[in-house]
C-alpha cells in the first residue's frame, strides 16, 4: 500500500479497509516475485499484469466489478461518502464505455482502476478518483445543472458529467487532446458538452455561471475566475497544495454571500496547472489516488 495517499488521522478513515484496494492480484504477484530473483530486476507492468487477470471477463463484466469495488472501497472508509451522488455518479460510471477514453495499447487495462497516460503529459483519472470527484460536486438530481470541467484530456469526466448536467463546458489546454476529445465526445452524441482549447484559469465565462466546476490540475490556489464563475451554492472540486506531500482534493462551498467554505475530501497527486498565473509544482508520480475524507468532519474556513 502506498501509505503517502492514506490520511493519518484514524477518525476520518481506517486505512486497514482500503488493502482490498491495492492487495495485488495473484498474476501481479507472481510478476513481483519473479522479479526479485534477478539481480537487476525489470520494471513491472501493473496495467498489464492486474488487465491480464480480468482477461476473461467482458468490459460489461469489468465494468460492473470495478464499479462495485469502487463502492464498496468508498464505503469502508466512510459510510457517511456513499451518498445518492455517488450513487448516481457509479450508475453513469457503470455504462460508460472507458476503452473508448484511452489510447489504443491501453485499452485491456480500461477497467484496471487506475489512471492511465493519453500523451502530451496527461493522464486520464482512475475511475475512483472521477466518482469522488463527481460526487462531491453534489450535482442536482434532476440534471439541471451548468459544469465547467477544467482539463478535458480524453473526455472521460466530462462524458461522465454529461449524463448527469444540463450542459458541461470543458477546457483543455493541450490543443491535440481538445480536438480529439471534441471529436470523440461528438461522436458519441454527447450533444450537451462544450470542448475549446484554451486556458482553464480563466474558466468560461461565456458559459458562466456554473453551479459546479471540477479542475483535473493541481496548483497552488484556486484560480479567482472560477470562484467568479461560480453560481451561489455552487462547488469547486480541485485539488491544492504547494507539493506532491501536501496536497489535498478539496471541495469549495461558495455561500450567498460570496464567503467559501471548504472541505477537504483528502490526499491526492494529479498532473500540474500548466496555464495562468497559478504557481504550479511538479509532482514526483503521475497518479492522483485519493481517499474521501470530508463527509464527518469538513473543515469550514475561507480560503
Amino acid at each position: 500500500m502506498n501509505r503517502s495517499f492514506i490520511a493519518t488521522d484514524a477518525h476520518f478513515v481506517d486505512a486497514s479497509a482500503m488493502s482490498r484496494r491495492f492487495l495485488p492480484s495473484a498474476a501481479l504477484l507472481a510478476v513481483s516475485l519473479a522479479g526479485c530473483t534477478h539481480a537487476s530486476p525489470q520494471p513491472v507492468d501493473m496495467l498489464g499484469a492486474l488487465a491480464k487477470a480480468r482477461a476473461g471477463q467482458s468490459p460489461a463484466q469489468q465494468r460492473a466489478q470495478m464499479v462495485a469495488d469502487i463502492r464498496a472501497d468508498i464505503h469502508a472508509a466512510d459510510p457517511a461518502a456513499d451518498t445518492p451522488a455517488l450513487g448516481r455518479a457509479l450508475a453513469v460510471i457503470g455504462t460508460l464505455p472507458r476503452e473508448d477514453f484511452v489510447d489504443p495499447a491501453g485499452r485491456a487495462a480500461a477497467y484496471v482502476d487506475l489512471p492511465q497516460a493519453i500523451g502530451y503529459g496527461q493522464t486520464i483519472s482512475d475511475p475512483y478518483v472521477v466518482a469522488v470527484m463527481t460526487a462531491a460536486l453534489d450535482l442536482p438530481a434532476d440534471g439541471s445543472a451548468n459544469v465547467l470541467d477544467v482539463g478535458t484530456g480524453s473526455g472521460y469526466q466530462a462524458a461522465v458529467l454529461a449524463r448527469l448536467a444540463r450542459h458541461v463546458a470543458s477546457i483543455e489546454i493541450v490543443e491535440p487532446l481538445a480536438r480529439a476529445a471534441d471529436v470523440r465526445l461528438h461522436h458519441m452524441g454527447y450533444a450537451n458538452v462544450a470542448v475549446r482549447a484554451g486556458d482553464g484559469f480563466m474558466g468560461w465565462p461565456e458559459h458562466a455561471p456554473f453551479d459546479g466546476i471540477v479542475v483535473a490540475a493541481s496548483a497552488t490556489e484556486v484560480p479567482r475566475p472560477l470562484l467568479d464563475q461560480l453560481k451561489p451554492g455552487g462547488r469547486i472540486v480541485m485539488p491544492i497544495g504547494a507539493s506532491d506531500t501536501s496536497t489535498q482534493l478539496l471541495r469549495v462551498t461558495k455561500r450567498p454571500d460570496g464567503a467559501l467554505d471548504r472541505c477537504r475530501l483528502g490526499p491526492a497527486l494529479f498532473v500540474p496547472f500548466t496555464g495562468g498565473r497559478v504557481a504550479p509544482f511538479v509532482p514526483r508520480a503521475l497518479t492522483d489516488r485519493t481517499i474521501p475524507l470530508c463527509f464527518k468532519a469538513p473543515i469550514v474556513g475561507v480560503l
